[in-house]
């Protein structure tokens, strides 16, 4: 069942001691997050630094978040595992942050051992016992929103019930699981919850017990004190990467309030919801589309149609349907105010670029820098839903780029590195709106994507994503 805390150490690369790196610092934790309303392509970017990172760990959300992994002709929609999955040295957490669904995490693990044949869960995928379990009443309850947008998986009301202290952890388990009178007791509040909202359905007390006890028996050697590990690891001079999901203006403090998911989003839960203290983060990349989207409700200033337009091509090339939904997403030009924001919040030491690829073909391309509401200039994002959805983009105009096949951009890619020279690998009009982007945000470039397969990215020279072949992951 859940391992003490005696005997976890095992679990760690190497033995505990205060390792430094060759510069005489302890190795730091790097943090990636969306810095826009979340489908960002994280799971790539993760992807692509697990490489050279030992851990990855994600420290927020739940099955609301889908993350794609593309490599050669292999596609994984991730939701709850770690994007680091694909490279097989990397142990995997699911951090004390989040909220976990253990039966969509059953079909995520069947589906990797279907590509992989291996069984990682208590061998290198860890789950916090910290972390909140989503069951069936909290699906059923998810259900009856009308007015945000949710995904409808249980997240909301997870974290509710997390808050309000009566929610289960993992931890929690082995001392309810055969605590009749207690469960009858967490029946009874659920069952009130749903008739409150006019849901027929009922939670019976034997089925969840046995939900229970089959949670217990499917992940009981996974369940550890993974706060611990990390600490143990980082302590050692591991790379440890921290995963984000949904994106910075979805963070239920700091985002489009109500319009928002139920956790903190932003680098300031990173370590919080990977049971580990701030000092240990160095790095924190912000990935961003070239443009910008949106799922669910919410204001959007710099939305377009979908029915025609520059609208319809970011949606019809970019694919833009979500990982976890399947629903359309919105699209719209970049929206540097929000991006600004974002950096605020969150003080990226460098942007991931993602989706360059998929404005080629328009002749023109706008970025939106500001806003104008009820006749007044505004260079931030104002604090209710209610005034951002009365404000109007500001645009600055750039002229497109020709499209592209996806075998050519990866040629460009594969040029940028063979050749080590970056960005000059970019035609003159993509490096012209790369560069204005980082004059705007004021944070430096680090990466590039001009398709979903791993390798088909730009890296600035010597930077943190001038990775080595991938040849060494999966």
């Amino acid at each position: 069942m859940i391992t003490s805390i005696l005997t976890f150490k095992t679990h760690c690369h190497t033995k505990y001691s205060n390792t430094v790196s060759l510069d005489g610092k302890i190795v730091p934790a790097t943090v990636v997050l969306g810095a826009q309303w979340g489908d960002e392509g994280k799971g790539k970017a993760i992807d692509q630094l697990a490489i050279s990172s030992s851990w990855a760990v994600r420290f927020q959300g739940g099955n609301n978040a889908g993350h794609t992994v593309v490599f050669g002709d292999t596609t994984l929609k991730l939701h709850q595992i770690p994007s680091g999955v694909s490279s097989l040295h990397c142990t995997m957490i699911l951090g004390d942050g989040m909220v976990i669904d253990p039966w969509v995490l059953e079909e995520e693990l069947e589906r990797w051992y279907a590509i992989s044949k291996e069984r990682p869960e208590g061998k290198r995928l860890f789950i916090s016992e910290r972390a909140s379990v989503i069951l069936p009443f909290h699906r059923l309850y998810d259900s009856v929103d009308k007015i945000v947008g949710t995904t409808g998986r249980g997240i909301g009301p997870a974290y509710r019930d997390r808050i309000e202290r009566v929610g289960i952890r993992f931890a929690d388990i082995i001392n309810i699981v055969e605590d009749t009178e207690e469960l009858r007791k967490i029946v009874e509040r659920m069952n009130r919850q749903l008739e409150s909202v006019n849901i027929d359905t009922r939670i019976d007390l034997d089925a969840l017990q046995n939900d229970l006890k089959w949670i217990l028996s499917r992940y009981g050697n996974s369940i550890k004190p993974t706060g611990l590990m990390v600490d143990f690891a980082l302590r050692n001079g591991e790379n440890v990467l921290l995963e984000g999901a949904q994106g910075a203006m979805l963070d239920i403090d700091q985002g489009t309030y109500p319009f928002v998911t139920s956790s903190v989003t932003c680098r300031a839960n990173a370590t919080h919801g990977a049971g580990v203290h701030p000092g240990h983060v160095e790095e924190c990349f912000g990935i961003t589309k070239v443009y910008t989207t949106r799922v669910g409700n919410g204001p959007f200033p710099s939305e377009l149609t979908l029915e025609n337009g520059p609208g319809k091509h970011m949606a019809e090339v970019g694919h833009e349907f979500g990982t976890t939904t399947g629903r359309p997403r919105r699209t719209g030009w970049l929206d540097l105010v929000a991006l600004k924001e974002s950096n605020r919040l969150n003080g990226y030491t460098g942007l991931v670029l993602t989706k360059l690829d998929v404005l080629g073909g328009l002749d023109e391309i706008k970025i939106c820098i500001g806003y104008e509401m009820e006749g007044k200039l505004l260079q931030m994002m104002p604090t209710t839903s209610k005034e951002l959805a009365k404000c109007k983009p500001i645009y600055e105009t750039h002229p497109g780029f020709d499209a592209m096949s996806e075998e050519e951009w990866i040629e460009m890619a594969n040029k940028s590195r063979d050749e080590k020279i970056g960005f000059d690998a970019l035609g003159s009009e993509m490096r012209n709106y790369v560069k204005r982007i980082e004059e705007l945000s004021g944070v430096p470039i680090v990466s590039i994507g001009v398709g979903p397969d791993r390798d088909a990215s730009l890296a600035s020279c010597g930077g943190p994503f001038d990775l080595p072949n991938t040849e060494a992951m999966f």
